[in-house]
């Protein structure tokens, strides 16, 4: 009796150590935690620490480059709320003729537009109207327009052209200078603004070096 009860103990013994050893090996094959490299990319996830904001042109530079025929094209997705022919009639929202330059919720034929628009003030230049594209509700918090609003900045700047030609014709604006200005107070500055590159002392003659006569001044 003792026997078998001593053989049972040590096959049970022996089944724990294995289960326990088991157990200790899973664990190291299958870890939880995140691979270094991820074995596929999901398009729109990005990786923690990426700032993930995309650097926009300016709007005077963007609409340098801009396609009005493609602005038009973009433009039929609003055509649901707005018209846009001279003398159209005002929908959902009000008719977009001559547009660019206006004042902001201004004229077109009494439209009733919304106090958070009106709140805006000023005149529908092309930076007010990039920013009324790319988020509406973000321009004007409280806005009746439930259209999303541009993601693209040159999506924004073709339809900008496009409104721009329709009845409005506004000069575009100059693009920015190419190339970063040189740094404040290097040689390049001092030089241009007259100025002395170096304000340390000339350096003294050697010791027993005869001295040098001052340079006849040219006249004017």
């Amino acid at each position: 009796m003792d026997n078998r009860f001593n053989t049972i103990a040590g096959w049970a013994l022996a089944g724990g150590i294995a289960a326990l050893g088991l157990s200790i090996a899973g664990g190291m094959l299958f870890h939880g935690e995140r691979p270094e490299h991820m074995g596929y990319v999901i398009e729109g996830v990005e990786e923690a620490g990426d700032s993930g904001a995309a650097v926009v042109e300016p709007i005077a530079v963007r609409l340098g480059k801009a396609d009005a025929a493609k602005g038009e094209a973009s433009f039929k997705k609003c055509m649901a709320c707005h018209t846009i022919n001279q003398g159209g009639a005002n929908g959902i929202g009000p008719n977009l003729y001559g547009t660019m330059g206006e004042g902001i919720a201004q004229g077109k034929a009494g439209f009733a537009f919304s106090d958070a628009l009106k709140a805006v003030g000023g005149s529908w230049d092309f930076d007010k109207m990039d920013a009324w594209l790319s988020n509406p509700r973000k321009f004007a918090s409280g806005t009746k327009m439930t259209f999303a609003g541009i993601a693209d900045g040159q999506e924004r700047a073709n339809v900008i052209a496009y409104l721009n030609a329709q009845g409005s014709n506004l000069p575009l604006p100059a693009a920015p200078a190419a190339g970063a200005a040189p740094a404040e107070g290097n040689a390049t500055d001092d030089h241009a603004a007259g100025g002395n590159i170096s304000n340390e002392a000339a350096p003294a003659p050697a010791a027993g070096a005869p001295a040098k006569a001052p340079a006849e001044k040219k006249g004017a």
